[in-house]
């Protein structure tokens, strides 16, 4: 009998069990969830955005289906870092996988002030910056749009927190290793790649847009090339782990962002049509790699044979 396959990973100081991980914003603040999934299986769960205070989110409708994905306009709707604390927290702490939290402000204080709240808590194994958030000193600009806004960002929030730090990049830019490498000057220690793309969708029939906020977030199997590219530049040429996110729904899917230089992955829009499908991919991918004769899943990070 072969022995199990090791699927734990090291994302610089964030260990992890395995590298399956639920996506901010689809998976609520996980809880939800453990009714319909076994939340023991996942090596992480990051929640859904949380903000200084409470947000109401988007008018309706506000998600839409489209060719090979989904587009959303949720508004970042959420309970509020304080509520989160003291009513979700202390229900995820009964489960094995790592919790890392999602934050997002308005302003480098809002960020810092998030941060700073949850550097005492023990339950909370990491920060990840959302930063395609609109920056209201800049005119509206995302944070994660400017390198220079970007870095002094993310050295703001890593003066107040020893926890591993992630930030989330944007793929609605030109040159997103010029932003990865802002993130890795202000101090992150993980690069998480990536969020949703722009795009809106119009009704024929009553030629509206689909959303009310006419654009929205891209998610979904429609996104993977472009989330692949992304993660394969970044990791080879920014020199952080990478968790890869982007249409993944299969253990293909996870083993080519392996390959591509991802060392975890995010599991997003797929749990809206099955919520086990983190869970799934966590025994698939074990299973695959003991039938593929790989003993370690860090044999295959990064290991694409490219062209000579």
């Amino acid at each position: 009998m072969s022995a199990p396959v090791d699927l734990s990973v090291a994302l610089g100081p964030l260990a992890l069990a395995n590298p399956i991980l639920t996506a901010s914003g689809t998976f609520g603040y996980g809880l939800e969830f453990a009714h319909l999934t076994d939340l023991g299986r996942l090596g992480g769960i990051v929640t859904k955005g949380l903000s200084v205070a409470p947000i109401r989110g988007n008018p309706p409708p506000r998600v839409c289906e489209t060719r090979g994905g989904m587009l959303n306009s949720i508004g970042l709707q959420n309970i509020g870092i304080e509520r989160f604390l003291a009513e979700v927290l202390p229900g995820l702490e009964r489960f094995p996988p790592r919790v890392i939290v999602n934050l997002f402000g308005v302003s480098v204080e809002e960020y810092v002030r998030l941060a700073a709240r949850v550097e005492p808590v023990a339950g909370v194994a990491a920060v990840e910056l959302n930063v395609s958030c609109p920056n209201v000193q800049r005119g509206g600009l995302e944070f994660g749009q400017d390198p220079e806004v970007l870095a002094r960002l993310v050295r703001a929030v890593r003066a107040v927190t020893g926890k591993p730090l992630i930030v989330k990049l944007s793929p609605n830019v030109t040159r997103p290793v010029e932003i990865g490498e802002a993130a890795k000057a202000g101090g992150a220690d993980i690069l998480s790649a990536i969020n949703t793309l722009l795009g809106m969708a119009i009704d024929p029939v009553s030629r509206r847009p689909r959303l009310a906020t006419v654009r929205g977030g891209l998610s979904g199997p429609a996104i993977k090339p472009v989330a692949l590219r992304v993660v394969f530049d970044v990791a080879r040429q920014v020199g952080l782990p990478v968790i890869g996110i982007g249409g993944i729904e299969t253990v293909d899917d996870v083993l080519e962002f392996l390959l591509a230089g991802a060392s975890a992955v995010q599991i997003g829009s797929a749990l809206f049509r099955d919520p086990t499908t983190a869970e799934r991919l966590v025994t698939a991918l074990a299973d695959r790699l003991a039938a593929d004769g790989v003993a370690t899943l860090r044999e295959l990070i990064g290991a694409v044979r490219l062209p000579s």
